[in-house]
């Protein structure tokens, strides 16, 4: 990629030291914004399979999810200028902001296609009928959907919000603050998305009981 020496007010150098695995984040974006794409080179395999790992969470399909991390590196590479550091984990958490809005944005462009795409077939209903009717109670229901290889299917069936919520709640494992860190919505609205979003899968899910 190239980019423009004022976009973020560095002059870029004309003569640069070469990278080291060693150097901190911090100090990889500040080359960045100086101009020295190896530094960029640097945080993309360093990070790449955190990304990719994140991405799988909401998508299943390779190719789909290749697109998602290329995309995801673009937008941090336009955005280091906003990037704030300062400690050990400033940059993952804040490449994965960006790694989850890019998930998000995602989602709702393709929602439509993919529930076209993903519906059940009649074995894939009578696996899932007979796995739920194992289950006691709402929340094993819940978690059922969410860990098995049909999740991806039915998790398609929501809404964004809700499914990028109960992603990160029940399929990722994230706490309600780690949440609200990722999507910038405040606790008590990852709460009340989590609620909703429950209530909505269980109605899906309860079809097929």
């Amino acid at each position: 990629m190239d980019r423009c020496a004022n976009v973020h007010g560095f002059t870029a150098v004309t003569a640069i030291e070469p990278m080291s695995a060693a150097q901190t984040d911090d100090e990889l974006v500040a080359a960045v914004l100086g101009g020295d794409e190896a530094a960029f080179e640097l945080l993309f395999a360093r990070y790449r399979r955190s990304v990719t790992r994140l991405a799988y969470r909401f998508f299943y399909r390779q190719e789909q999810v290749e697109d998602i991390v290329q995309e995801s590196f673009a937008s941090a590479y336009f955005a280091f200028g906003s990037y704030r550091g300062g400690h050990e984990k400033s940059f993952i958490a804040w490449l994965s902001r960006i790694t989850i809005r890019t998930c998000y944005d995602v989602m709702r462009r393709t929602r439509r296609a993919e529930n076209m795409l993903n519906e059940l077939s009649q074995d894939e209903e009578a696996t899932l009928a007979a796995r739920l009717r194992g289950a006691a109670f709402a929340s094993e229901i819940e978690s059922a959907a969410i860990s098995r290889d049909l999740a991806a299917k039915l998790l398609q069936r929501l809404d964004p919000e809700d499914r990028l919520v109960l992603t990160l709640l029940n399929g990722a494992d994230f706490s309600v603050s780690e949440v609200s860190e990722l999507t910038g919505w405040s606790p008590s609205k990852v709460k009340m998305r989590a609620h909703r979003a429950r209530k909505v899968l269980k109605g899906v899910l309860h079809r097929y009981v």
